[in-house]
């Protein structure tokens, strides 16, 4: 069988080595997953062209994915347009990269609450048609996977409580939820029920074999929340999501920045089949959380801060051969290598590089196809 290969070595196709590395099971090399969008160096160096800046296209990106991965999130373009407001109201600046939200319809917690309960009407009202959700996700995976030839696509999930507190900034968002439960409850049930709704309608292990289920709920210390909240707002509707993705085969990989290993546990209750985004500097290190939870599969814990933008390429494949042996990866599958920050500007192009050679030179010796 003919397939796009990264290394000349590589024995199985970027789809088989995915699946068995989710199945936990033998691999030739370790499979490489990554968000690969933001660096202009790294695409400079895969595509061997010459960028002034984010000047790059997404044919670009999915070139450099191509010839450096495996499996990655789906490539965004960078947005340059400076400053823009919503429908709702929501000033955003972009800033090559980066997004960010500096200014607000509300101000308190009562402005909180009716922005809210707006959303919550709106999201009952407005028609769900699987007809259409299913032709515009079909068009644009079956766009990006011309481009990315062979590269698996994950899809994303998410409940919606992030998009709470991320939009009205963590202070706010306290006090509207001492204030106002109820208005959150009504919310997530509704925003719930309409991801039920888009993962029935969309979810297929053929096209995205696996899903990347974001929620930013941690720092460097642990959990944003308490354990009730966890249970209600986190959980709950982790477990229920989790549920309908395996009803159709898809793999779902829970995604956090910080210090969540108290979560861990609650989350495989809830049937999750991984953890993505593992912060070494937040005492999240993979070999570690590998061996204390061997069932599930561990990606993005080579460090994108200290190591990755200011270490060697040495230190880099130091790194990912600590990761693939001492975890015994090779011969027992479920690890993706990958960045703890994903390839952010910051990051050295040689770094990535390293990290990318150094995943091709660690090969499973008895494996046979």
């Amino acid at each position: 069988m003919k397939f796009e290969k990264v290394f000349q070595t590589d024995k199985l196709s970027k789809r088989q080595r995915a699946e068995l590395t989710l199945k936990h099971q033998p691999v030739d090399r370790v499979a490489l997953f990554e968000q690969l969008s933001y660096n202009p160096g790294v695409i400079s160096m895969y595509t061997g062209k010459t960028f002034d800046g984010f000047t790059y296209t997404m044919d670009d990106i999915c070139l450099a994915i191509r010839r450096s991965l495996d499996m990655c999130m789906p490539p965004r373009p960078v947005d340059c347009r400076g400053r823009r407001t919503t429908e709702d109201g929501f000033t955003i600046e972009s800033l090559n990269w980066h997004e960010a939200i500096v200014g607000r319809p509300f101000g308190d917690e009562k402005g909180a609450r009716d922005w809210v309960l707006q959303r919550t009407k709106q999201l009952r009202e407005c028609g769900f048609s699987p007809a259409q959700c299913l032709e515009d996700h079909r068009n644009r995976m079956s766009d990006l996977q011309r481009k990315l030839n062979d590269t698996v696509i994950t899809n994303f999930c998410y409940t919606g409580m992030m998009s709470l507190y991320h939009s009205m900034g963590l202070e706010i968002f306290s006090y509207f939820y001492a204030d106002y439960p109820e208005v959150m409850c009504e919310f997530m049930k509704e925003s719930v029920e309409r991801e039920l709704h888009r993962i029935h309608t969309v979810a297929d292990s053929d096209v995205n074999p696996a899903v990347i289920f974001g929620e930013e709920f941690a720092t460097k210390q642990g959990l944003l929340f308490g354990p009730e909240f966890c249970m209600l707002h986190q959980y709950a509707p982790l477990k229920k999501l989790t549920e309908a993705w395996h009803e159709h085969g898809v793999a779902v990989i829970f995604a956090s920045g910080g210090n969540y290993k108290k979560a861990i546990p609650d989350m495989i209750d809830c049937g999750v089949d991984g953890f993505y985004c593992l912060e070494p500097a937040c005492g999240m290190d993979i070999v570690e959380l590998k061996s204390a939870y061997p069932n599930m599969v561990w990606a993005g814990g080579v460090d994108g801060v200290d190591l990755m933008e200011r270490g060697t390429p040495e230190q880099v494949k130091a790194e990912v051969r600590r990761h693939v042996c001492e975890t015994n990866a090779l011969q027992a599958g479920g690890m993706f290598v990958g960045s703890s920050s994903e390839i952010n500007p910051t990051i050295k192009p040689e770094n990535y590089r390293a990290m990318v050679e150094g995943t091709g030179e660690l090969l499973n010796a008895d494996f046979q196809p």
